[in-house]
C-alpha cells in the first residue's frame, strides 16, 4: 500500500488541510473533525482503495484503515502540517451534529480510553501472578510476588490520579492540578483519618462541614466529577483574575474550592452513584446473570456501528473498581469479538474471491485479537450474512458465558489476548469456562457464517447468470479477434461517446481526485481490458477494475456512478484478481437498462491511478469510439 498516495486522497476528500481542525487514530481509523463536514466526499472515500469504511459518529467523521491506520497517520499529518497541534483550540471546534446522549458516551468514554493501557497491563498482570501461583511457579507469600501485586495494584489503587489526568484533558483544565486533585483522594493521611473515624465512630469535618467517611482508592465517579466542577472554577478564576497574580490564584482557588467540594458533596454522590451501578449490576447478576451477556454477544456490532458501546466502558470499569470483576461488559464483548473474527475466516474460506479472501482472512484474525472494526466494516456488513452468522454466534457464546457466571478480574480488548484476564477466584474454573465459551461463540459463528454465505453466494451467482443472459440477449459480442495492441497503448473499454471529465456527472470522477480521468457514455455492456497487462483489483461487485500496465502504470475502470450500491445486480464479472489480460479482452458483462432501471448513470471511467513518473496520458479527440480501438498512450 502506498501510505503517501492514500493519505493524500484522503486529505483532498475531507476538504483539503484547510477544512482538518483536528485529526487523530485509534486501532484502525483516523478520527477527524473537520469545520465543514459538507465538504466531505464519502462516497469516493468509500470507493477508495485502502479504504475500508466512512462513518459519520460521535461528533467525529471517521475512515476505518485497519492495521495501517499509524502509518497512513503519519503521512496525512505530514501532508497537512498538522504536528503542532497538540491541542485544538475550543473556539476552532466543529459545532457537533450529534445528540446529547451521543456527545455523553463520547464524553464518558475519551475520559476513560487513555488509561486502558495502564489498568489493562496492571489487570494482566494480576491474572499472570495467579496463574504463576495456581501452578507453583510464584509464591504468595514470597517478596516477589509482593512486589509484583504493588506493579499490578498501583494503576488500581491510584485510578482517581490517572483519571483525573484524562478528565482534565476532556473538561480542558489544569492537567497538573486535576492530577492533585486526585491525589487528595488517594492521600494517605486522609485514608487514615476517614479509617480512624470509622473504627471511632466519629465524623470529620473541614471549615465545618461534614465530610462522608468514604473510600476513594480504585474510585472512578467521584474524580470526574471532581475534574468536572474544578474546570468551572479555573475558568472562572482565569476570566476574573488580573493578568499579574493569575498564575497562582488560578490553581490555588481550583484546588483549593473544587478540593472542598469534592470531598464534601461530588465525592460522596459519586460513591454512591458508583455504588448504586454495582449494587444493580450485582442484583441483575443474582437474577437473570446470562442475559446481559447474551444481550451485549448479540448487540456489540451494531453498537459500534452507532457508537453506543462507549456507554459500556465506564460500567466495565466500574465493576472492576468496585466489585473487583465484570460480569456484564467484558464477557459479553468477548463473545462478540471472537464470533465477529470467526465470521471473517468463514468468509475467507468460502469466497472464490482473492481479495475478499486475503481482507477477511487479515482481518478476521484482528477480529479475534479484540479489533473488530476491519472485519465488521470491510466483510460482515458489507456482505450482512457474516454480520448475521457473528450475531448469532456472540448471542450463544455470551449465554453460555451468562450462564456459568463467567468473570471478567481485569480490563482489556475483548479478544484471545485477554483470556487470562479470566484467571481468578479460588480455581481455575472461571478460565476454563472464559475459554470454553469463547470457542463455543467462535464455532457458532463460523458455521453460521459459512451457511449463510453460500446462501449469498448461490443467490448471487443466480443473480450473474440471470443478468448475464440478459446481458448477453442485448449486448453484441465481439465479431472480430481481440487487436493486437503494444504495452504502452490504452483502449476504449467500451462501444460509446468518448468524453472529458468535465462532462462526468459525478463532482469526485469530474475534479480528478483519484488521477487524470477520462469516461465513456456507453452504448453496450461488454467492459473490455484498458491495457495490456495484470488485473490487480476486481470488486466483487464488479462495478470497478484496475489493470497494472508492464512499466507500473495502474488504470482503474469504474462502471457507472455509485453502481457499487447494486452490490452486483447486473454484473457478470468474467475474469478474477491476478489474471494476466490484453487490451481489449472483456473483464465485465453488465446489463446497462438494470443499472438505469436502478437509478444510476452508466458512464463509465478510465482513471489513471498512477504512472512512474507522475505524467499525464495523452489521449484522442473526443467523439465516439469503439472498445478495444486505441485512445492513448503512456509513451
Amino acid at each position: 500500500m502506498d501510505y503517501k498516495q492514500l493519505a493524500s486522497i484522503i486529505l483532498g476528500n475531507v476538504g483539503g488541510k484547510e477544512n482538518v481542525s483536528q485529526v487523530v487514530h485509534c486501532a484502525t481509523r483516523l478520527r477527524f473533525r473537520l469545520r465543514d463536514e459538507s465538504l466531505a466526499k464519502t462516497e469516493v472515500l468509500k470507493s477508495t482503495k485502502g479504504v475500508l469504511s466512512v462513518i459519520n459518529a460521535g461528533g467525529q467523521y471517521q475512515i476505518v484503515i485497519g492495521p495501517d491506520v499509524p502509518q497512513v497517520y503519519q503521512e496525512i499529518v505530514a501532508l497537512g502540517g498538522f504536528e503542532s497541534q497538540a491541542q485544538v483550540p475550543e473556539d476552532d471546534e466543529p459545532a457537533k451534529q450529534q445528540s446529547k446522549i451521543s456527545a455523553l458516551l463520547e464524553g464518558i468514554a475519551s475520559i476513560f480510553q487513555p488509561i486502558i493501557p495502564a489498568i489493562t497491563g496492571a489487570g494482566l498482570l494480576k491474572a499472570l501472578m495467579a496463574l504463576f501461583v495456581v501452578m507453583k511457579i510464584l509464591d504468595n507469600s514470597s517478596q516477589t510476588y509482593k512486589l509484583l501485586n504493588a506493579f499490578a495494584d498501583a494503576a488500581f489503587y491510584f485510578l482517581p490520579i490517572l483519571l483525573g489526568a484524562s478528565a482534565a484533558r476532556r473538561f480542558k483544565c489544569n492537567q497538573f492540578v486535576a492530577m492533585a486533585l486526585g491525589g487528595i483522594l488517594v492521600y494517605p493521611a486522609f485514608i487514615t483519618m476517614v479509617n480512624e473515624a470509622k473504627a471511632a465512630g466519629e465524623a470529620i469535618h473541614f471549615f465545618g462541614l461534614p465530610v462522608t467517611l468514604a473510600s476513594y482508592t480504585s474510585s472512578v465517579i467521584p474524580i470526574i466529577l471532581g475534574v468536572w466542577f474544578m474546570s468551572i472554577v479555573e475558568h472562572y478564576v482565569s476570566k476574573i483574575s488580573p493578568k499579574a497574580i493569575k498564575f497562582f490564584t488560578v490553581p490555588l482557588a481550583s484546588l483549593l474550592i473544587a478540593g472542598t467540594a469534592t470531598l464534601v458533596v461530588l465525592g460522596p454522590l459519586g460513591t454512591w452513584v458508583g455504588n448504586l451501578i454495582a449494587a444493580f449490576f450485582k442484583w441483575l447478576d443474582a437474577t437473570a446473570g446470562w442475559a446481559v451477556p447474551t444481550l451485549v454477544g448479540i448487540l456489540s456490532p451494531l453498537m459500534v456501528m452507532t457508537g453506543t458501546h462507549y456507554g459500556l466502558i465506564p460500567i466495565g470499569v466500574n465493576n472492576l473498581a468496585t466489585t473487583g470483576f465484570d460480569t456484564v461488559v467484558g464477557p459479553g464483548m468477548l463473545a462478540s469479538n471472537v464470533a465477529q473474527g470467526a465470521a471473517g475466516f468463514a468468509v475467507a474460506m468460502r469466497s472464490k474471491n482473492s481479495d475478499t479472501k486475503e481482507l477477511a482472512t487479515s482481518a478476521g484474525l484482528t477480529g479475534v485479537l479484540g479489533i473488530t472494526e476491519p472485519i465488521l466494516y470491510g466483510i460482515n456488513l458489507r456482505f450482512v450474512y457474516p454480520l448475521i452468522g457473528a450475531m448469532i454466534g456472540g448471542g450463544v457464546g455470551g449465554l453460555f458465558l451468562g450462564i456459568f457466571g463467567v468473570r471478567r478480574y481485569a480490563s482489556g480488548s475483548p479478544g484471545l489476548l485477554v483470556l487470562p484476564a479470566y484467571i481468578g477466584g479460588e480455581s481455575m474454573t472461571n478460565f476454563y469456562m472464559a475459554c470454553v465459551g469463547t470457542v463455543i461463540a467462535m464455532v457458532v459463528s463460523f458455521i453460521a457464517t459459512f451457511i449463510l454465505f453460500g446462501i449469498y453466494e448461490k443467490q448471487g451467482k443466480l443473480d450473474a447468470a440471470e443478468t448475464g443472459k440478459t446481458a448477453r440477449k442485448t449486448v453484441a459480442e465481439p465479431a472480430e479477434p481481440i487487436a493486437p495492441h503494444t504495452d504502452d497503448e490504452i483502449v476504449a473499454v467500451v462501444n460509446g461517446e468518448f468524453i472529458p471529465a468535465s462532462q462526468i456527472q459525478d463532482e469526485a470522477f469530474a475534479q480528478e481526485v483519484l488521477g487524470q480521468t477520462v469516461a465513456i457514455v456507453p452504448t453496450d455492456g461488454v467492459i473490455v481490458s484498458p491495457a495490456n497487462g495484470t488485473i490487480d483489483v476486481l470488486h466483487e461487485s464488479g462495478h470497478a477494475f484496475s489493470v497494472i500496465m508492464a512499466d507500473g502504470t495502474e488504470l482503474l475502470v469504474h462502471i457507472g456512478i455509485d453502481t457499487i450500491q447494486m452490490q452486483g445486480n447486473g454484473f457478470h464479472v468474467l475474469k478474477k484478481a491476478g489474471d494476466v489480460v490484453k487490451a481489449g479482452e472483456p473483464v465485465v458483462e453488465v446489463d446497462l437498462d438494470a443499472v438505469k432501471k436502478a437509478g444510476y448513470s452508466t458512464q463509465t471511467m478510465l482513471i489513471v491511478t498512477d504512472t512512474p513518473d507522475e505524467k499525464q496520458i495523452p489521449y484522442r479527440e473526443f467523439g465516439p469510439v469503439t472498445r478495444g480501438s486505441t485512445i492513448g498512450s503512456v509513451k
